[in-house]
């Protein structure tokens, strides 16, 4: 059987970057407030060189972003500055697949931690976030796809050296 010693040792170097920039991108965005999502940032590679990449779920609406249900409370909360045109601002969370639907909103313990860092109370900041959504932070897609460019070339130089291995070693047998 060929070994994938080259292809798995690339993909290893993959994973390792990959979670390095998406742990790094995480803190940057100033969503590492509980280091849960960060410390649960991982990938494996089988045996058989099969890449997985792993995370809390949570890691993927923060990732991708969540559409709000709609609606702002006319009030002078800060949660509803305006654009430099005088527009209401609005995240931008158009293109994900998530969405805040007809449920009645989120549970405010989910934000008791952060709130409390910034002494605000978790049930306005819950009602913010269901009515204008999540900021897409793409703190994995985006090094994962950067790397991904670069990953092809790599695996395919991998698996000529594999070949390489297994020839010589067919050969002298």
């Amino acid at each position: 059987m060929l070994e994938k010693l080259e292809v798995k040792e690339v993909l290893h170097k993959f994973g390792k970057n990959l979670v390095k920039q998406a742990r790094t991108r995480l803190t940057k965005k100033g969503s590492n407030d509980s280091k849960e999502l960060y410390n649960s940032i991982s990938y494996d590679v089988s045996e058989d060189a099969d890449f997985t990449f792993d995370m809390l779920e949570r890691g993927e609406y923060l990732d991708k972003g969540v559409r709000g249900a709609g609606g702002v409370r006319k009030t002078t909360s800060k949660f509803n500055s305006r654009n430099n045109k005088g527009k209401l601002w609005k995240i931008n969370a158009k293109n994900s697949p998530f969405k805040f639907g007809a449920s009645g909103g989120i549970s405010p313990k989910h934000f008791k931690q952060w709130a409390s860092k910034r002494g605000l109370s978790e049930y306005a900041i819950a009602k913010v976030v269901y009515h204008q959504g999540i900021e897409p932070r793409y703190f994995y897609s985006k090094p994962f796809e950067d790397a991904y460019e670069k990953l092809p070339e790599d695996i395919v130089k991998a698996y000529a050296v594999d070949l390489e291995s297994f020839i010589r070693l067919t050969l002298k047998e």
